[in-house]
């Protein structure tokens, strides 16, 4: 039988009769004319059930996931949108979170879905189901569960693992949480477990489901973070990370990223790049690219225009870029644009920088479809009386003189009819290529594999030179793999994580700052302009789990400084 992703309607239909309540941790299911075993004794029923599972898989990385910008917008990528509700972006931005005040879905998303494939895993040996059909199903099943995971992981530390367990709402619900370690010995295993279950890479009609390659993908990042300087240490407290420092966990993580490279199953899209650069703007615009590892599948959508593109289109609800942030964008000839000889210039900042810039962000100027579907220029300037030009101009539309531009189609508007097949990327190969690089220069050093693995980024976003320079030390090239990720992933949900695991959170407490151009007769003017100050607290390393939840039991520990 072929399982194939249902369309949303029936999604839709079916997380109603499947909804989970929110009485408590892990409640139980609430069903309203479906019993239990009437789902599982029907077996598109039982793969609907499973495909419900996949619903959530990408909510910790949606562009607009507080209401007012993801977690772009809650670290120093993006400046929060104004909103008459203080949220999590708010918070975070301002270093005034708290446990009354973090949003809860960190916590009950997770949960609620590992309760869904416990489920799962106890009724579908009994659905009519061919049995091979049924091991795929619990093998997507298990990866789900240990994806779920992960997310508590990087948000919280350790979190109580259940196993297999299924809780009633009367039960006596174990809350005591496990260490940091054992989750990431759990995640590993269950991944390990499933791997060669599963085809390594689906297609076609099957394009989108867990595959092998899920699993390296989730233990080379799970990896990655364990070995990171955040867990990687003396800690007194293993919840929040190992009790020692290890070298050797950079090794297990260059030697996860490194095992999913050498399947030779996915690589860097680049089959587009005239001009330079141009297959890292069209990748995201495909459904099926060789690129994308993991992504949240959907069907046809604007979403990330309604979110991202200006207001004369109908949106700017999300986080508004900023000047750091373009900032780490270097030259077309791969320098930065702070050393010498880089040419950057400063009355004409946008000059012959590195062809990702205008695939990412939206400034003065860029040519984008209106509702009418016509390609014109959005307004961001002042005028020569410092009046804004539209409705699009800094102080008007946006706070910082930019709008986000990553992954959206420049001939669809928000306020157009038409949308795209866009899906957004959770895992893709430059990823792995970087998480490779990183692990391998922390364990031995810059390597020539590590060059090879950043430098293949730095050629498909058409940099000329795309050579790093030789001799560069651990330091050097540290740096220049850190910044490779801000710019190649950047508002993809891993500036938020980096900054923490990498222990920078004094990047998060600084004055933010943006463009202001005004044009006049006299020509164009660029200014630097301060926006907001950001705030950090040690604690924000971790989130806190929400007190509506360690209210309910005292063998739940609460995150330090909460």
């Amino acid at each position: 039988m072929k399982i194939a992703l249902l369309p949303a309607v029936l999604g839709v239909l079916f997380v109603c009769c499947l909804a989970c309540g929110k009485q408590g941790f892990l409640d139980q299911t609430v069903t309203s004319d479906l019993t239990e075993d009437l789902v599982f004794s029907d077996s598109l029923y039982s793969v609907q059930f499973l495909n419900d599972i996949y619903r959530d898989i990408g909510f910790s990385e949606h562009a607009n996931r507080f209401g007012n910008g993801g977690l772009d917008a809650a670290c120093d990528e993006s400046r929060p949108q104004q909103s008459v509700e203080v949220t999590s972006t708010v918070l975070f931005s301002s270093g005034t979170i708290t446990a009354s005040s973090i949003e809860t879905d960190a916590w009950l998303k997770p949960y609620a879905n590992i309760r869904k494939v416990n489920k799962l895993l106890k009724n579908l040996p009994n659905a009519p189901i061919a049995s091979s059909q049924k091991e795929l199903m619990m093998a997507e099943a298990r990866f789900l569960r240990a994806w779920y995971y992960s997310i508590l992981l990087k948000h919280y530390g350790g979190v109580p693992i259940i196993g297999d367990t299924i809780y009633a709402f009367t039960d006596h619900i174990p809350a005591k949480r496990n260490t940091y370690s054992e989750c990431v010995e759990y995640i590993i295993s269950e991944c390990e477990a499933v791997r060669n279950v599963l085809p390594y890479k689906q297609i076609r009609g099957e394009y989108g489901r867990v595959g092998g390659a899920f699993c390296d993908a989730l233990s080379a990042r799970v990896l990655l973070y364990a070995a990171s300087p955040l867990f990687n240490r003396t800690n007194v407290n293993p919840l929040l990370g190992y009790t020692d420092a290890n070298q050797e966990r950079w090794r297990k993580a260059a030697d996860a990223a490194e095992r999913l490279i050498g399947s030779g199953q996915y690589s860097l899209y680049e089959e587009n790049n005239d001009p330079p650069g141009y297959s890292f703007y069209y990748l995201f615009t495909r459904r099926e690219n060789p690129e994308y590892i993991i992504a949240r599948m959907q069907g046809g959508n604007k979403e990330l225009e309604e979110i991202w593109q200006p207001p004369s289109r109908g949106a700017a609800k999300g986080g508004f870029p900023y000047q750091e942030t373009v900032d780490a964008f270097g030259m077309r000839n791969g320098k930065s644009i702070e050393e010498e000889a880089s040419g950057y210039d400063v009355h004409d900042p946008y000059a012959n920088r590195d062809p990702r810039l205008a695939y990412t962000f939206m400034k003065d100027q860029t040519v984008i479809a209106n509702n009418q579907g016509a390609m014109v220029p959005i307004n961001i300037y002042l005028t020569a009386n410092g009046t804004p030009s539209s409705q699009d101009a800094i102080y008007a539309g946006t706070p910082t003189g930019y709008y986000t531009n990553k992954m959206l189609n420049p001939e669809h508007a928000a306020n157009f009819i038409h949308g795209g097949q866009r899906c957004f990327p959770l895992i893709r190969y430059a990823e792995i290529l970087l998480s490779y690089a990183e692990a391998s220069n922390e364990y031995a050093g810059p390597t020539e594999a590590v060059y090879q693995a950043v430098e293949a980024i730095r050629k498909r976003a058409g940099l000329n030179p795309y050579q790093l320079p030789r001799g560069l030390s651990k330091d050097e090239m540290r740096e220049r793999i850190r910044n490779e990720r801000r710019v190649e992933l950047a508002f993809e949900g891993h500036r938020f994580w980096d900054v923490r695991r990498w222990m920078l959170g004094d990047t998060q407490d600084k004055q933010m700052h943006g463009m202001e151009v005004t044009r006049s007769a006299n020509g164009v003017r660029y200014k630097v302009v301060a926006v907001d100050k950001h705030n950090f607290r040690p604690e924000m390393y971790y989130w806190p789990i929400p007190m509506t939840e360690v209210g309910k039991s005292p063998e739940l520990e609460q995150n330090p400084g909460y």
